[in-house]
């Protein structure tokens, strides 16, 4: 499959869209998240501890940089950098994720707490999805809400894949 089509996603169909959190405060969404589960792209089917990296840059995108290590905890440190950039600026919660020109996949912060320890990333398309959270880990409690969300959304839960966090940093 091309990867502008991996990434642009198919037509959603007859679902609805998922909604996205009412209002993201762009600073405080920046930092770390580390991926908890995920719908993984081909590039982080193997990954263990995936961390996102959000820097909000002058121009208002989003300098953004995903670390992991591929298949295995001392496997190989794989780093990509896209760039987001806000399409929704009254709710800052749907971004154009840009890993190759001019292609700006869609990015929706479908969940965010209140907190900002724990986010969900989302797709329309039901096709890829991110747990994330400021931790490696999470209270099972939490994932198996996280879990309910999606199914809820209309994602096949069969395909959600736990990413193994250790407690090295990278």
């Amino acid at each position: 499959m091309p990867l502008i089509a991996l990434l642009t996603g198919c037509a959603t169909g007859s679902r609805p869209p998922i909604p996205t959190v009412a209002q993201v405060d762009l600073p405080r969404f920046m930092g770390d998240w580390h991926v908890i589960a995920h719908i993984p792209t081909f590039i982080e089917r193997t990954a263990h501890d995936a961390v996102e990296s959000y820097t909000l840059a002058p121009d208002g995108t989003i300098a953004t940089t995903f670390t992991f290590r591929a298949g295995a905890p001392d496997g190989p440190l794989k780093r990509y950098t896209p760039r987001g950039f806000v399409r929704d600026p009254v709710s800052n919660a749907t971004w154009g994720m840009q890993f190759i020109w001019p292609v700006k996949a869609e990015f929706l912060i479908a969940y965010l707490d209140a907190d900002y320890s724990q986010t969900i990333i989302a797709r329309n398309a039901r096709d890829y999805v991110w747990i994330m959270a400021r931790t490696p880990e999470i209270p099972a409690e939490d994932y198996d809400r996280h879990v309910d969300r999606l199914r809820a959304w209309g994602y096949d839960i069969g395909q959600l894949r736990r990413v193994p966090q250790s407690s090295a940093s990278q």
